[in-house]
């Protein structure tokens, strides 16, 4: 078990200091783009780029609309580290695997993590296209990134989740909103494994016990960042609804149309709040 545990470390600084060698100056600030959400690198002032098939130990993305980049560059005046294009636990990666760029990110020195994504609504309030800050999660992923020996170098044994996602930026973001006149709504994000869409009753289920958005992604990657002591904001792009009165049925392709339309609100929210942290 050590053996394992110190491997994983190993992997960790050995990417890490390949990136440093390769980039040079190192940022903050990272943002996980989510599907059909890489856009947002359009605003972005490119100093650097790389694929992450040329990093050492990353996994190589196989979801259609995720490019699988490594971006640096200004977004917002600040110097930020963007992933265009994550990992899934439906493609088959395993949870080290999946969270394993945001340990590289602690171990580059970021501190403050944005995360995107799109996401299935069953809140009756919630509309196609609506943006949603994430305030909370429920954790329906079979499998907890934490699991197994815990290396008190990446965190604690039994860390908090009381706060995964960072109230003075969910402040700032509510602030921006009311200034730019953006609907913005708030809701708890429920984590599945995938790769099927939810049926009509579990969006039903998802909706009794608390959940506003659910999607495939984004809960492993903000455990292991409040694990490593990040803060967090997550942001859902409301892309298709649920539920046994919703007739419509999602596909990916349709996912990703609805998160590109989208894609104007989340920019102008994240470019903002990057310009006041």
């Amino acid at each position: 078990m050590e053996k394992t545990q110190t491997s994983y470390l190993d992997k960790i600084r050995e990417t890490a200091n390949w990136i440093r060698t390769e980039v040079g100056e190192l940022p903050s600030i990272g943002i996980i783009l989510g599907t059909g959400l890489g856009e947002l690198v359009d605003h972005i002032d490119i100093h650097q780029e790389i694929d992450y098939k040329n990093i050492p130990n990353f996994p190589v993305s196989t979801v259609e609309g995720h490019s699988g980049k490594l971006i640096f560059g200004n977004l917002g005046g600040k110097y930020i580290l963007a992933m265009q294009g994550r990992f899934h636990y439906y493609e088959g990666y395993d949870m080290k695997e999946v969270t394993f760029p945001v340990r590289v990110m602690k171990e580059l020195g970021i501190e403050t993590l944005f995360v995107s994504n799109a996401a299935g609504g069953m809140n009756k309030e919630f509309r196609v296209g609506d943006v949603m800050v994430i305030t909370d999660h429920i954790n329906l992923f079979p499998e907890n990134p934490l699991r197994g020996q815990n290396y008190d170098e990446l965190g604690p044994r039994f860390p908090a989740m009381t706060e995964a996602y960072s109230l003075g930026l969910i402040r700032m973001a509510d602030d921006i909103a009311a200034e730019e006149n953006i609907r913005l709504m708030h809701g708890v994000y429920v984590g599945t494994q995938g790769p099927t869409f939810e049926t009509p009753a579990e969006y039903e289920y998802m909706r009794i016990i608390g959940g506003d958005a659910v999607g495939m992604s984004t809960v492993p990657e903000v455990i292991v960042a409040n694990h490593a002591g990040m803060r967090v904001f997550g942001v859902s792009v409301i892309t298709d609804l649920g539920g046994k009165d919703v007739k419509e049925v999602p596909t990916h392709e349709e996912v990703q149309k609805a998160a590109v339309k989208a894609q104007p609100i989340m920019t102008k929210i994240i470019k903002k709040m990057l310009e006041r942290i």
